[in-house]
């Protein structure tokens, strides 16, 4: 049955603005963060070529090297909302300041979660189409294209079966992963029972995917959807999912290791603090995180709840949740204990938080990052999703190692 009103309805109707203070945790001292140089804006910015049609809100997005440039994909649109006013564009540069026109992907209806995948001498580029109501999340499948030369690219093909979504793709060690979910749509049922699939994907042409472990391609069945990963220094897979939805583990997120060899094995611990939009990533034996950071005290999306039933509890922490600022973080896990580490939020206020990273040299990454204004005022995320949000970038630069 249709739904008349999702969550986000919910929210417009009935949300006011809570501004809470910044409950900003305390860095473990013995843990560094990486230094972060001044953020320059690149969406929107004079560097773009006039192709470019930016709107209000841009968001989701992805970067990655191929032949020497960088390529930036990413979502503009009138809100962070679904509208067919959505456009997907990509540009690409040498020096991350001036930026020649690629692609641009309409399809009138709504296109996220861009993700490029640069192999075999190859680029892909991925990303979802869903539906046109602002008010509802409904996944269509995933589209594929290729890039043949500067402004060339395939006509988009489907791939993968309907109602897919992709979340992270990523080269490590010469091999193509993807991790994409299944059941979206059920996020915002609010019915107890409802699960999403967690798919674990390689590939050898860029167009067909199998199970890494091809007898058992779904590596999580519960709450998980937006799910990345890496490889600790002992090849075991630690990833971090959004467990929005729930399941018996509770609600937030969930934090997870398959020893070597075991890649589809994943035991996971659950989090009550809610990392969307995970961005995970190795750096000289240490495993980072970068993730949306609710501002309350405690900032856990799980208040632990549990008598008021599944219905309703995961509608009062969707209502919280709406109602506060937000910040984009960066965090260490530790790969034995799975234990999550605040280290230093990012140029972040409102609606925030959608990473990517590509490695500049042996001690810095250059990441890229949306927001409400940095420098504005400290919006509620209701309120960040409906204005003005841009793309920046900004370098992290790590201490190098002892001698």
């Amino acid at each position: 049955m249709k739904r008349i009103f999702a969550i986000p309805a919910l929210i417009l109707l009935f949300a006011t603005a809570v501004v809470a203070a910044d409950f900003r945790p305390e860095p473990d001292p013995a843990v560094p963060a990486p230094v972060q140089s001044e953020y320059a804006v690149v969406v929107p910015s004079a560097g773009l070529p006039s192709e470019v049609e930016v709107q209000n809100a841009n968001n989701n997005l992805d970067v990655a090297w191929h032949d020497g440039r960088v390529f930036l994909a990413f979502r503009t649109g009138p809100t962070h909302f679904a509208s067919p006013l959505v456009t997907i564009f990509v540009v690409s540069s040498e020096d991350q300041k001036t930026w020649r026109f690629e692609a641009k992907f309409n399809r009138n209806t709504d296109l996220r979660e861009p993700r490029f995948l640069s192999f075999d001498g190859k680029l892909f580029l991925y990303m979802a189409v869903l539906g046109e109501n602002q008010f509802d999340f409904e996944p269509q499948g995933m589209l594929y294209t290729q890039y043949k030369g500067p402004g060339a690219w395939t006509e988009p093909e489907w791939f993968l079966e309907k109602g897919f979504i992709p979340w992270r793709t990523k080269v490590i060690g010469g091999r193509p992963y993807m991790l994409a979910y299944r059941g979206g749509e059920n996020i915002y049922d609010f019915q107890e029972g409802s699960a999403e699939e967690l798919h674990f994907l390689t590939t050898e042409d860029g167009v067909k995917w199998t199970g890494v472990n091809p007898a058992k391609p779904v590596v999580h069945v519960g709450g998980c959807s937006e799910t990345d990963f890496d490889f600790a220094p002992d090849g075991a897979i630690i990833a971090v999912c959004r467990n929005e939805l729930g399941d018996r583990d509770g609600f937030g997120s969930k934090v997870c290791r398959a020893e070597p060899g075991a890649p589809a094995d994943w035991k996971c611990v659950p989090d009550p603090k809610k990392y969307d939009s995970p961005l995970v990533f190795a750096h000289k034996g240490e495993i980072y995180l970068v993730g949306r950071r609710h501002l309350t005290k405690s900032g856990n999306f799980d208040q632990g709840n549990r008598k008021l039933g599944y219905k309703n509890e995961l509608l009062k922490y969707q209502l919280d949740y709406w109602q506060k600022p937000k910040r984009c973080s960066i965090w260490r896990v530790d790969p034995e204990t799975l234990k999550v580490t605040f280290l230093d939020d990012l140029p972040s206020r409102g609606d925030t938080c959608f990473a990517s990273v590509v490695p500049m040299d042996e001690n810095s990454w250059m990441l890229y990052n949306y927001s409400s204004p940095p420098d504005g005022p400290d919006i509620s995320w209701n309120q960040g999703q409906q204005g003005h949000t841009l793309i920046y970038r900004t370098l992290l630069t790590f201490p190098k190692n002892k001698d």
